[in-house]
C-alpha cells in the first residue's frame, strides 16, 4: 500500500489531518480514563509503566489495523443473520467490548463503594501483567471504533483530490497517541485523587459500554451527547468540590 505524502502539502490534506487528529484525541479520552482507573491499584512507579505500555500498545494495535484496512472493512460483511440482525465481525467486537467495559467498570464501582480495607486486599492481588492484558483488550475495541471512524471521515478525500488518505490517517493516529501519552499522567492523577470524579468517570465508561452494545445491534447513538453529558457532570462536580473547599476554610 503506497502512501501519498504529497497529499499532506495540499490545503485539503492539512485540513483533514488537523480535524482527524482532534477527533482521534477526543475518541481516545475514554481509553485514557479506562487506563487511569485500571492502573490505580498499582504502585506509582508501575502505574507510569502500565500507562506507557498500554498507550504504546494502543498505538501499535491501531497501526497494525491500519495496515489491514481491507480486512477491517471485510468485518462489516454479515457472517450470519438472526431475525433481521446481521452479525458481523465488527459487531461481535463491539458487543464483547461493551460487555467487558460494563463488567469492569461495575466491579471498579463496587470496589470504591465497599471501602478501603476490602479495596486494599484487592489491590494486592492485581498484577502488572493482568492489568496490561485488560488494557490490550480495551485497546482493540477502541481501536476498531477509531479506525473505522477515521476511514469513514477521510472517504471523500480520494474523490476531492484523487490522493490516498492513508498517510493522513497514519499521522493523525500517531499525533493523537503522543498527545494522550503526554496528558495521561495528569488526567490519571486528577481522576484517582478525587473519588467523586472517579465515580463519574466509571459511570461514563459504563455508558460507553452500553453505546458499544447498542451499536452492535444497529442502534447508533451520537457520542457527542455522551461527551457533553460527561463534561457537564464534571463541571457540576467541580463546583461542588469548590463549594466544599470554601466551606471548610470558613
Amino acid at each position: 500500500m503506497s502512501l501519498d505524502f504529497a497529499l499532506l502539502l495540499t490545503t485539503t490534506g492539512l485540513f483533514y489531518f488537523v480535524i482527524l487528529s482532534l477527533l482521534e484525541i477526543v475518541l481516545g479520552i475514554d481509553n485514557i480514563i479506562f487506563i487511569s482507573i485500571i492502573t490505580d491499584p498499582l504502585e506509582k512507579v508501575q502505574q507510569k509503566k502500565a500507562r506507557n505500555i498500554g498507550l504504546t500498545l494502543a498505538l501499535v494495535i491501531r497501526l497494525i489495523l491500519l495496515s489491514v484496512v481491507g480486512w477491517i472493512i471485510g468485518l462489516t460483511e454479515p457472517i450470519y443473520t438472526i431475525n433481521d440482525w446481521d452479525i458481523t465481525g465488527q459487531k461481535l467486537v463491539l458487543l464483547l467490548g461493551g460487555l467487558f467495559l460494563i463488567y469492569k467498570s461495575t466491579i471498579e464501582m463496587h470496589k470504591n463503594i465497599v471501602g478501603a480495607e476490602e479495596g486494599q486486599s484487592v489491590k494486592k492481588k492485581m498484577s502488572l501483567r493482568s492489568i496490561i492484558m485488560q488494557i490490550v483488550l480495551v485497546d482493540i475495541v477502541f481501536s476498531f471504533d477509531s479506525i473505522i471512524t477515521a476511514i469513514g471521515m477521510t472517504n471523500g478525500i480520494a474523490k476531492e483530490t484523487g490522493g490516498n488518505p492513508m498517510i493522513i490517517i497514519y499521522l493523525a493516529v500517531i499525533v493523537s497517541m503522543i498527545v494522550m501519552m503526554i496528558f495521561a499522567k495528569p488526567i490519571s492523577n486528577f481522576i484517582n485523587d478525587r473519588p467523586t470524579i472517579k465515580m463519574i468517570a466509571l459511570a461514563f465508561l459504563v455508558t460507553i459500554g452500553v453505546i458499544l452494545i447498542a451499536e452492535a445491534f444497529d442502534q447508533h447513538v451520537p457520542k457527542g451527547y455522551i461527551y457533553f453529558a460527561m463534561v457537564y457532570a464534571l463541571l457540576v462536580e467541580m463546583l461542588n468540590l469548590r463549594m466544599k473547599k470554601n466551606q471548610s476554610i470558613k
